[in-house]
């Protein structure tokens, strides 16, 4: 079966979670790939996601 773009996503933003500057452009990435639901779901994701690394929160400004 194949990996969904999001599941993908998802998992290099986890990956490179240590910098912020990497994550911001890594989520710039996945944005431009996602489907619109999928979109809603990472934003989702990022809201959880971020609670635990405050340092990340200046990127959601990619995805509102």
């Amino acid at each position: 079966m194949a990996r969904s773009m999001f599941s993908y996503s998802k998992s290099i933003l986890e990956r490179v979670s240590f910098d912020p500057k990497l994550f911001c452009k890594e989520l710039e990435k996945a944005i431009k790939v996602l489907l619109p639901y999928e979109i809603d779901q990472l934003r989702d994701w990022l809201l959880q996601f971020t609670k635990e690394k405050p340092e990340l929160r200046q990127c959601l400004i990619y995805i509102n």
